[in-house]
């Protein structure tokens, strides 16, 4: 008998809980996509992550963003830093579907202009037709290689994207590399539908880290 795995079994105080949402801690992204006549849509989302050049987001499957993707697979994956939040929060109950969907009726508005909304600003990008986010330090220009519903009901979709620019602010980046600079970037973070930044200082770096000697 495994006496040690016992004793930590006996003392732990979890509780099984049915929270309504699993936002446990992930980015902010904004994501800026075209409209049939050919105007910007501008959303936050807090479903994404990356692995390589890939970029995944999760997405309601009745917003414009989702419509715009099926029909035109361009986007951009702006980040904002923890600063930018009150502009992410104006963009939270607004949205680019009209009519409004029936389940968003409740809580959403429509809003044709959102980057106004948001006191954002539209900046050009190279790759793909979407606009950036001028005041997100990192934007990553993409395209949507698939496209796929998810959840019970198919009322998601799943996002699967390939980053084809990236654009970083020059504060955030390791002088003279290609490298960001963890320490100087402190991206938005959403947790259980709160607002967070990197407030606690670094404990240390993983062997992989490119940017572990940059610094004095």
């Amino acid at each position: 008998m495994n006496t040690t795995a016992t004793t930590a079994t006996a003392t732990t105080d979890h509780l099984a809980i049915s929270p309504s949402i699993l936002y446990f801690g992930t980015p902010v992204a904004l994501l800026t996509t075209e409209n049939p006549d050919g105007t910007p849509n501008l959303a936050p989302i807090s479903s994404a992550w990356a692995l390589g050049h890939t970029v995944v987001i999760g997405l309601g499957g009745e917003g414009r963003t989702a419509a715009n993707l099926a029909e035109r697979p361009e986007l951009v994956v702006n980040l904002p830093s923890a600063d930018l939040w009150p502009a992410v929060e104006r963009l939270a109950p607004l949205t680019g579907a009209h009519p409004v969907p029936a389940a968003k009726r409740s809580a959403y508005r429509y809003e044709p202009d959102k980057f106004g909304a948001a006191s954002l600003r539209p900046q050009p990008s190279q790759k793909v037709r979407p606009p950036r986010v001028a005041e997100c330090p990192l934007q990553l220009e993409a395209t949507v290689r698939n496209l796929t519903p998810a959840g019970p009901d198919g009322e998601f979709r799943i996002a699967e994207c390939e980053v084809v620019r990236v654009h970083a602010a020059a504060s955030v980046v390791v002088p003279g590399t290609q490298h960001i600079d963890p320490a100087e970037w402190n991206p938005l973070i959403y947790s259980f539908r709160h607002y967070f930044g990197l407030a606690h200082p670094e404990l240390g770096y993983g062997f992989r880290s490119q940017t572990a000697g940059s610094r004095a």
